[in-house]
């Protein structure tokens, strides 16, 4: 029996990012204290409050089929949150509720691409982002960030890969680098999509996690509202990452064929969780300040601890919940140094390789343990990276 090629060919024959993130989970699994500079997972669980919302909407009996597009309730808070953040009129026909961000990508891709055509997505990426693009069987090409332009997507860089592309992928915040996209940035690629007549798919799950600068959605630009899907997600604004629920917001005509296709793929989000998360939202910007508070104060930490030394750089960190570090100087790739971290000091981070090549001979730390365990693994890892031979 025959596997279909697109299930066969998701990481392009290549590595799927994650060796270093298992190979910690198998040292944990066998009684090995490892500390977790992985995935952007929360050390702090979810907040009682949204848990006892959730709790009281279950025993309350929304534990059946919810609809399909989302509750009224939560396409309302959502749009509402939307009109807050950026003064578009939003409504919740601009609404798609999803099993997460993942699946907010996913369908985006779905109901923007077909067979064969060209999505672009910006390198350094976060690790699902060309496997999404070959799922849907569309053909993933990157848009190089360089170094030398604090990993931000030029202009030219962009319309240099504009042949036969469809959509445009972008992330400010953005994962792994941690950079906000600055306005210039934003313009170029919105200037990009209207004259190559690209859509922009926005992920903007971290944009509760801005400690420098400011977010800006493509689509509040000129020209991008009708070209512009976003993306969001309750994950990272309000550590609810177990509960996948998000969204994506668009034109109403696009939306509309989304549900469609949710309708022949997850069904839909539970409506507990649902509740859970309107509560959420609507308990407004204090709590989702309570979320991100750790992640502001630990890289404040982390950058002073990095100032100390010249072993290891840090690429400037404006928002998220990580640091990427350039550990270029000891000779090592990012694989290496990630590698011979984890077995000589049990800290497990993630190699720059796993987001792209322009990621390589970086680090990606993840700020997401508490702040003394935090402070002592970077402190180790610069101790490390000064002794390598």
């Amino acid at each position: 029996m025959k596997l279909s090629q697109r299930i066969l060919g998701l990481t392009g024959g290549t590595s799927d990012g994650w060796e270093l993130f298992n190979k910690a989970r198998r040292m944990i699994d066998d009684g090995v204290a490892v500390t977790e500079l992985t995935i952007g997972e929360h050390d702090i669980r979810t907040h009682q409050s949204i848990l006892d919302a959730m709790h009281r909407s279950a025993s309350a009996g929304h534990t059946g089929y919810a609809m399909i597009p989302g509750t009224n309730e939560l396409r309302d808070a959502v749009a509402a949150r939307v009109f807050e953040r950026t003064g578009v009129p939003t409504t919740r026909d601009n609404v798609l509720i999803t099993p997460g961000g993942q699946s907010g990508l996913f369908s985006a891709h779905s109901a923007l691409c077909d067979e064969g055509d060209v999505a672009l997505f910006c390198d350094p990426y976060y690790a699902t982002y060309p496997g999404t693009i070959r799922a849907v069987g569309a053909v993933p090409r990157a848009v190089p960030c360089r170094f030398e332009n604090s990993f931000e997507p030029s202009f030219p860089d962009i319309v240099a890969k504009t042949r036969d592309a469809k959509t445009l992928l972008v992330n400010s915040p953005n994962n792994p680098t941690g950079v906000v996209y600055s306005r210039e940035t934003m313009e170029g690629i919105a200037r990009a999509c209207c004259e190559h007549d690209l859509w922009c798919i926005s992920d903007e799950v971290y944009d509760t996690q801005v400690w420098d600068g400011t977010h800006i959605s493509p689509r509040t630009l000129d020209g991008m509202l009708d070209r512009t899907l976003v993306i969001g997600s309750m994950s990272k604004s309000h550590a609810m990452t177990g509960s996948r629920v998000g969204w994506v917001v668009g034109p109403e005509p696009v939306i509309k064929e989304m549900i469609n296709l949710a309708t022949h793929t997850n069904y839909g989000v539970p409506g507990y969780i649902q509740d859970a998360a309107a509560f959420a939202i609507e308990s407004g910007q204090p709590l989702e300040d309570e979320i991100g508070a750790p992640f502001k104060r630990r890289r404040s930490l982390g950058q002073a601890i990095i100032a100390q030394q010249n072993a290891v750089g840090l690429v400037p960190s404006s928002g998220a919940m990580y640091m990427l570090l350039d550990i270029r100087s000891t000779g090592l790739s990012g694989d290496e140094f990630a590698d011979r971290l984890l077995e000589t000091h049990h800290i497990a981070v993630m190699p720059g390789e796993s987001f792209g090549a322009c990621a390589a001979g970086h680090i990606r730390v993840a700020m997401t343990v508490e702040d003394s365990a935090f402070e002592t693994a970077l402190h180790t890892l610069v101790d490390f990276a000064k002794g390598v031979e």
